[in-house]
């Protein structure tokens, strides 16, 4: 359309693979109108980033093609731009938030310096007038002590910091068209609805036009004024928020709302979009409810026989404090109490879920009830033995019992180690003779949805949610009784996540595990755990009974976090 701030017609990209050309976006239109959002939103490979990348021309000229009919913003055709031209558009006119932090950042540059060099880039002003800009933009995105993350470098910042850093950059120049990809992910609800609530109030000022990339249905409600659903490279479904949210049309789109794990019901496992694809759930809503929905007796008797046994897990005043030195005797001048007097118990068969703002505490508390983080303070029993005191080899017996599944599934495998020799090392490590180690690898292979034949491929070769189930079959293979999933979904799209959760719930009732599941997304936390502990500043503020919690919250703090949930319709 002539009025559109965005218009986009028959955009199709390919990619070059073993001189083979093979096409990932089939021909889509779009359009973005001043002061409108629209929500993208689909699984990981769909083309959502894809489309966007070849918008800007950030794509690998070498390696890739693009072709449309046309890319105009504001009315100007920009496709056939050279790279001169395309670098005056790419910050001032449309801008882009990227979804990794961690490396969106050059590492060896200072943060203010980075947001103020695209201010300098585009804008005839002075070097003292951009960094105040800078600064203020910190504050904006409400970045702690700014002037001070103004002279930090990437590395000493959290990845929500990070991303916060990003997005004061996206918008330093006031572009007309702000491509957001997963701006939100790695944020906790409280700041995910300020930085929401501050793109809102910017385009209200600004007029500004978005495409908000993202696979959390939530904040697309909170977001967008239009939703264009993608899968395999098409546009299966477009049209205003609350009509494609509320009366879907695609059996794809169904599947992506149903996966999401409800804060009104509690459900014996999730639905997967495939089995929408196949048309298992034709009757909806009440057909799931139906067949998975947990009745209040279920639920009662489940809960009785849990705490009918003594806890498995004891935690007693636990303290991890970490010392600030300073002055050239590097003297101690006071301590980060990350984890502060923390106790709790954890009983056999139990999801204990652990939720709280980043900084709150949660993943050095898991660290420290398994020693890999040493506490400072306090006691841990595991099975009537106090894990705090045990040294060398018991410490290590201890360790095949109580295991960890970490939040990044790209980092935390070996890229050069096949993932069969992943999950085969720590049974090495444990003693588990050589002869079995391979048909148990390939069992455990079978029991998280992948395949023995996979045995000798390489990290690399997976996708993030097959990683993180490789992850899991690793801290599975020396047969733990507790497991501690530190942010283990975080990272996945709803669709994948869905699967992922419904595998660790079969893996405890098969095993019969414990976990302790850390997360910021209270649904998923809803979703999985019997009860739920909320911790703030390195202190616990409130335990109960999951449904309880979240139905009835008492602490002023967990009532913040629940109304910040995004999406509560």
């Amino acid at each position: 359309m002539s009025n559109a701030l965005l218009s986009i017609r028959n955009l199709r990209v390919a990619f070059k693979h073993e001189n083979q050309w093979s096409e990932a976006v089939h021909g889509i239109d779009l359009d973005v109108f001043e002061g409108k959002t629209v929500g993208l939103v689909g699984e990981s490979g769909s083309g959502k980033s894809v489309s966007s990348l070849a918008v800007m021309r950030l794509l690998n000229e070498k390696m890739s093609r693009i072709e449309a009919d046309n890319i105009q913003i504001g009315g100007e055709e920009i496709k056939d731009y050279g790279e001169k031209d395309m670098a005056e558009v790419r910050g001032k006119r449309i801008a882009m938030i990227f979804q990794e932090p961690m490396t969106s950042l050059n590492p060896v540059y200072k943060c203010g310096f980075q947001v103020s060099e695209m201010i300098l880039q585009h804008e005839s002003t002075s070097k003292d007038e951009a960094k105040k800009r800078v600064i203020e933009l910190f504050k904006q995105v409400m970045l702690p002590r700014p002037e001070a993350i103004y002279d930090s470098y990437p590395h000493e910042l959290s990845g929500g910091q990070k991303q916060r850093v990003m997005i004061a950059m996206a918008i330093a120049c006031h572009p007309q068209l702000l491509i957001a990809d997963e701006p939100t992910t790695a944020l906790d609800v409280t700041v995910q609805l300020e930085i929401l609530k501050l793109l809102r109030k910017l385009q209200t000022e600004t007029g500004m036009g978005m495409i908000f990339i993202t696979h959390d249905l939530g904040v697309v409600a909170e977001i967008a004024d239009d939703v264009a659903v993608m899968h395999n490279g098409e546009i299966l479904e477009h049209g205003p928020v609350h009509e494609i949210l509320h009366h879907p049309q695609h059996p794809y789109t169904q599947g992506l709302l149903a996966c999401r794990p409800p804060m009104d019901v509690r459900l014996k496992r999730l639905p997967i979009v495939k089995e929408f694809l196949d048309g298992q759930w034709q009757g909806g809503k009440q057909q799931i409810l139906r067949d998975l929905q947990i009745t209040e007796t279920e639920r009662k008797d489940h809960l009785a026989k849990l705490y009918a046994k003594p806890p498995l897990l004891k935690v007693e005043g636990l303290k991890t404090w970490y010392p600030l030195r300073r002055g050239v005797f590097n003297r101690v001048y006071d301590y980060v109490k990350a984890v502060d007097d923390v106790s709790l118990e954890v009983f056999e068969g139990e999801t204990l879920g652990l939720v709280g703002e980043s900084g709150c505490g949660k993943t050095t508390l898991g660290r420290s009830i398994l020693r890999l983080a040493e506490p400072s303070g306090g006691k841990v029993w595991f099975d009537g033995t106090e894990v705090t005191a045990l040294e060398g080899q018991d410490l290590r017996d201890f360790r095949k019992q109580a295991q960890i599944v970490f939040q990044d599934p790209y980092s935390s495998l070996n890229p050069r180690l096949t993932i069969g020799e992943a999950i085969a090392e720590p049974m090495r490590v444990h003693g588990i003779p050589y002869r079995e180690l391979r048909d148990a690898v390939c069992d455990l292979l079978e029991q998280v949805g992948l395949q023995a034949a996979h045995y000798d491929r390489y990290p690399h070769e997976f996708s993030g949610g097959q990683r993180q189930r490789i992850c899991i079959a690793r801290a599975l293979a020396v047969n733990p009784r507790l497991v501690i999933c530190d942010e283990s979904v975080s990272a996945l799209d709803v669709s994948v996540q869905a699967q992922v959760l419904n595998l660790l719930n079969r893996l405890k009732e098969e095993r019969h595990l414990t976990y302790i599941f850390i997360s910021h997304d209270l649904s998923v936390v809803r979703f999985m755990s019997d009860r739920v502990v909320v911790m703030y500043n390195g202190k616990t503020i409130e335990t109960n009974d999951a449904d309880e919690l979240f139905e009835h919250p008492q602490n002023a703090y967990t009532k913040k976090l629940i109304a910040a949930l995004p999406g509560r319709m």
